[in-house]
């Protein structure tokens, strides 16, 4: 379902004005660290250390602070237990998943195409 650019300016007026809020979750949400936590909560409920481990390279204080993000903008749900040692868990909420019909399609042709974009010359 391929939308254009005229239908996206019918249904949100501004859509590139400096304070349009779509750039706040375009920022939240295609930011490197979003997109690649997002993509690891498709395949399910993730617990902290697990969530670390799958997205390589993210530090403690930038995963929190995205998963912060996300939560905020009702992307992710936290489930914290009262246990001992403590116990988080994360999920994609509805919008999540929603939002992870339409990205994931993206996220596939980047993969078959990423190593051709960045091997060819400029």
């Amino acid at each position: 379902m391929l939308v254009s650019l005229a239908e996206i300016r019918a249904e949100v007026p501004g859509v590139f004005d400096q304070a349009c809020p779509t750039r706040q979750v375009l920022d939240h949400v295609m930011s490197k660290w979003g997109v690649l936590v997002l993509i690891a909560l498709t395949e399910g409920t993730i617990r902290w250390g697990e969530l670390r481990r799958t997205v390589e390279g993210i530090s403690e204080k930038m995963l929190a602070s995205t998963l912060r993000t996300l939560e905020n903008d009702g992307f992710v749900a936290r489930t914290s237990y009262p246990e001992v040692p403590p116990r988080v868990e994360y999920a994609l909420t509805p919008r999540g998943d929603e939002l992870m019909e339409h990205m994931m399609p993206l996220m596939a042709w980047i993969g078959v195409h990423a190593s051709e974009i960045v091997d060819s010359p400029s």
